[in-house]
């Protein structure tokens, strides 16, 4: 980066760097970088970024972190240690706050519990116990979702590295997925009938001009799933960029006040520790901040799954 750039420019540079070029805090380490390499296509040259690499490494960790647990689970065993106990935990209140609730057929789970319950009332509890949920099928999707947001969230905290959520770049496929999603799980329901799903979607309007009435309202209704992604999307990039946006301000005071001419030692001294201890705090923050908007996401992901599937509801 240029000598010249403004303190902006330095923070952006830092905070979300989309460049085929991995730049280790140049100002402090004498200008260390590492150029990453590019692959020619057809002509066209795609650039390796930093983010496509985080990406590799929340994918290979969560390989390394789930594989031997998903065989550990398989023995039947019960849970032991805190590594173990931890992520199950997380992966049950998934499944149990954000799956079923959002995914399952309330009338079909309560029609079906209640006929059972009458039929069988001596069994009833093992009946609501055994029963298949729907947002079962979808639980593989939305633990995948959030734990690959949460570590890059998290990867974002280790210096030198960067938030790749940080980027409408990453943001934007992880929303562009959850949109195939909410159209591609009814359309799944209704094995594969792409039309009927479509058709489905139109309201039937008994008065004159109905149907001009219900082609919008069925336009809307498309255009509408269109804007819940692109909210999803610039929700969880907002919030992690501004995020990280603040802590990179808060520690180049440092810089800023020591490239200074003349300063004072002891005022130079209280900023440093100042901003070092508002960063802290912030950090801190953030790492609230990592797994909220990761459930944030993958709730809401749920959420517009769940009334894909269920209009009625």
């Amino acid at each position: 980066m240029a000598a010249d750039a403004s303190p902006m420019d330095h923070v952006l540079h830092e905070v979300q760097d989309m460049h085929s070029t991995w730049v280790f805090f140049e100002r402090f380490l004498d200008g260390k970088a590492l150029t990453l390499p590019s692959v020619t296509i057809g002509g066209y040259t795609l650039h390796i970024t930093k983010y496509m690499l985080l990406e590799l490494v929340a994918a290979g960790l969560m390989l390394l972190i789930f594989i031997p647990l998903a065989r550990r689970i398989q023995t039947g065993a019960l849970p032991r240690g805190m590594f173990w106990n931890f992520f199950e935990s997380i992966l049950v209140f998934i499944r149990d706050e954000i799956a079923r609730p959002a995914l399952d057929d309330p009338h079909k789970h309560d029609a079906h519990f209640e006929h059972e319950a009458l039929a069988h009332p001596e069994h009833a509890h093992a009946v609501a116990t055994v029963e298949e949920h729907e947002g079962d099928k979808y639980l593989p999707y939305l633990w995948t979702l959030f734990f690959f947001i949460l570590i890059l969230n998290l990867l974002g905290l280790v210096p030198f590295l960067g938030s790749a959520t940080a980027s409408l770049w990453v943001t934007g496929p992880l929303a562009l997925v959850s949109f195939v999603m909410m159209h591609g799980a009814p359309i799944y329901k209704k094995r594969g009938d792409v039309a009927g799903y479509l058709k489905g979607l139109f309201p039937h309007i008994e008065a004159p001009g109905g149907f001009v009435i219900g082609l919008l309202i069925w336009a809307i209704e498309l255009l509408g799933t269109v804007i819940k992604s692109v909210v999803l999307s610039i929700r969880l990039y907002a919030n992690m960029f501004a995020g990280h946006m603040v802590l990179g301000f808060f520690l180049f005071f440092i810089y800023m006040l020591g490239s200074q001419p003349g300063v004072n030692p002891f005022l130079w001294g209280s900023v440093t520790f100042l901003s070092v201890a508002t960063a802290v705090g912030l950090s801190l923050l953030e790492l609230f901040v990592a797994f909220l908007q990761a459930y944030v996401f993958t709730f809401l992901t749920a959420l517009f799954m769940g009334m894909s599937l269920h209009p009625e509801h």
